[in-house]
């Protein structure tokens, strides 16, 4: 883990679930990540589904050219590669334990990137981690990234960010996952966070329309 978002929302997300697996959903503080919020990201797994992008920040958006709030995860991903993603994803919310992903992102011209991604996990409440509170980053800035979309990411690869022995948790009903790692390895997203988290704002959820 080399880029400094991703290390500031990992000692973030660490500080937050102290000696827990992951922390509870309404601890996270929108305002204490303020800075880096547009290169957030909230994962929500439903019912026989496979993980969807509850919430993305402005930046994340801006380099796939769109909004990606309600698409698959799997969406962000070379076609040949959909599985691997969903089940380092999947893995990380029934093993409770974050990950780190390094990917390539192309765009329709050809042109290139490599990016950091971070995986963590959080709860709903007891042991039900249904949510993941990621980032993606990219390693160098450039004058193409944002005016020229990435028409997807390739997966590097991706390692377990610590060694705490992974425990299984009580998961909504949804199609088995394979193994955790696979072997081939913005103001307005605050304020939709926030609620999204059950803080206190009068503000409206990601999903309401």
């Amino acid at each position: 883990m080399r880029q400094k978002t991703s290390i500031e929302i990992f000692t973030y997300w660490e500080q937050l679930r102290g000696g827990a697996d992951a922390p509870l959903r309404n601890l996270i503080q929108p305002s204490a990540v303020r800075h880096i919020l547009p290169e957030l990201f909230i994962l929500e797994l439903l019912p026989n589904d496979a993980p969807r992008f509850r919430l993305a920040g402005t930046a994340i958006c801006s380099l796939m050219g769109r909004e990606i709030r309600g698409e698959s995860f799997a969406a962000l991903w070379a076609g040949s590669q959909i599985e691997d993603p969903i089940r380092i994803a999947t893995g990380v919310m029934t093993h409770v334990v974050p990950v780190l992903i390094n990917a390539t992102g192309y765009s329709i011209s050809g042109r290139h990137m490599a990016f950091e991604m971070v995986l963590m996990p959080m709860r709903s409440s007891g042991d039900v981690c249904d949510r993941l509170l990621g980032c993606l980053t990219p390693v160098a800035q450039t004058a193409w990234l944002g005016s020229e979309p990435m028409e997807f990411l390739a997966l590097d690869r991706s390692r377990l960010l610590h060694d705490r022995p992974a425990r299984a948790v009580e998961l909504p009903t949804h199609p088995q996952s394979a193994d955790l790692i696979s072997p081939r390895d913005g103001a307005r997203f605050g304020e939709l966070m926030r609620r999204m988290l059950h803080l206190k704002t009068g503000m409206h959820d990601s999903r309401a329309g």
